[in-house]
């Protein structure tokens, strides 16, 4: 699991460094378990999860993205569909 944000409470920004981090493990584990899953917590939104997904990341946790919002349903699909799941 990588945090994408500094821990301790939802709503924060986006870290950037993350995405070379996660391109890096990613290639780490490809030598070894290639099915091994990336986790990234916070910062996931619409904005974020497609670059994550394209660094190598498969696995999201998206609180702040979700919570709050009208149609709970309609941002998961959002999110999944820009994570190209």
């Amino acid at each position: 699991m990588l945090m994408s944000v500094n821990p301790g409470f939802g709503g924060q920004g986006f870290i950037e460094s993350t995405l070379e981090k996660c391109r890096t493990l990613r290639a780490m584990l490809d030598k070894v378990n290639p099915e091994a899953g990336i986790e990234i917590d916070g910062g996931i939104s619409p904005k974020t999860i497609g670059r994550m997904a394209e660094a190598g990341a498969n696995i999201f946790v998206a609180g702040s993205a979700i919570y709050g919002q009208d149609d709970y349903a309609a941002v998961i699909q959002e999110i999944k569909k820009l994570a190209k799941y």
